[in-house]
């Protein structure tokens, strides 16, 4: 278990790497000046241009530039924002903790909406109903999935807040949103898993050993079915963060959205590639515990 960390741990520290470069050559290549990205709609002086390039340092190489920008984020230094000339520390941690909110939010729903339709929809009739709705879940765009959602339950009925944050009925409907698609394809993954699982050996020992059929499904099969439902969390958190920056401005919600799109439109370097390390450290986190889960659900991947 150990040794699965430590390598785990080895690759995700190149991954974050990898994520920093790839970010940081992407917006060096990108039209526009540093300094006219900093000035903003301030004054524009030749003086005031020397001072901006001396105290940024944006006067020696990139290649230099860019190594002082990896030992600075190694230390959990992320620079200071050009738009809002604040640390890029506080900016992002402002906005954190509801975009997770949201995204935890969403990813229980969807996780436990795919088991129950997965377990549930066992019939002919139930499963080709439920395949069919989440075929549609998972093609329709979430913004729109939110707008339809907004116009039911926000406009004509008043069940809940059009926009904010404000307690726990301003989450239900992003939530709902970017929890839908994923319980699309968790559950018909899940479903699949079960029909392998319950032909299995196992799965007809167990019923001769006079087990029902549901105890066959929830103790036995359920269980060997995760596995390829595990391997598909990788491809979960690149949806929520990915979504939440949609949903964040579908629904009027503060977060890392409004953030990101604020940094981009205005070139806001740091902040850009704070959001970008940050992505890919949830990125390697989630991978990581879904290879620590498997030995987890599989104890045969242990020995082996």
């Amino acid at each position: 278990m150990i040794r699965a960390i430590a390598r785990r741990a080895g690759s995700g520290l190149v991954v974050l790497w990898a994520a920093a470069t790839a970010a940081y050559l992407a917006l060096l290549a990108a039209p526009g000046d540093t300094v006219d990205s900093i000035i903003g709609d301030g004054a524009d002086r030749p003086q005031i241009r020397a001072q901006i390039i001396a105290e940024w340092n944006l006067d020696r190489p990139a290649v230099v530039q860019y190594l002082d920008y990896l030992w600075r984020a190694a230390q959990g230094d992320l620079g200071r924002s050009y738009l809002l000339q604040r640390p890029v520390r506080d900016v992002i941690g402002d906005q954190l903790a509801p975009t997770l909110k949201l995204a935890v939010a969403a990813a229980v729903f969807g996780v436990v909406l795919a088991l129950i339709l997965a377990v549930v929809t066992r019939g002919r009739w139930a499963r080709r109903a439920s395949s069919t709705a989440e075929l549609v879940l998972v093609s329709t765009p979430p913004f729109l999935i939110g707008i339809v959602l907004l116009s039911v339950f926000s406009f004509r009925f008043g069940m809940f807040p059009v926009s904010g944050d404000r307690g726990w009925a301003a989450l239900v409907l992003p939530a709902v949103t970017l929890g839908l698609p994923i319980a699309g394809v968790l559950a018909q993954v899940l479903r699949d898993g079960l029909d392998r699982a319950l032909d299995e050996p196992f799965a007809v020992t167990a019923r001769a050993r006079g087990l029902t059929e549901r105890s066959v499904l929830l103790r036995h099969g359920l269980r060997h079915s995760l596995l390829p439902a595990v391997t598909l969390l990788g491809w979960l958190s690149g949806v929520l963060i990915g979504g939440s920056v949609i949903i964040e401005q579908v629904f009027g919600r503060p977060g890392l959205g409004q953030v990101t799109l604020q940094a981009v439109s205005s070139s806001d370097m740091p902040v850009v590639l704070a959001v970008v390390v940050l992505a890919a450290a949830f990125f390697v986190v989630i991978n990581t515990a879904a290879d620590l889960a498997y030995l987890l659900i599989d104890p045969r991947l242990r020995r082996s």
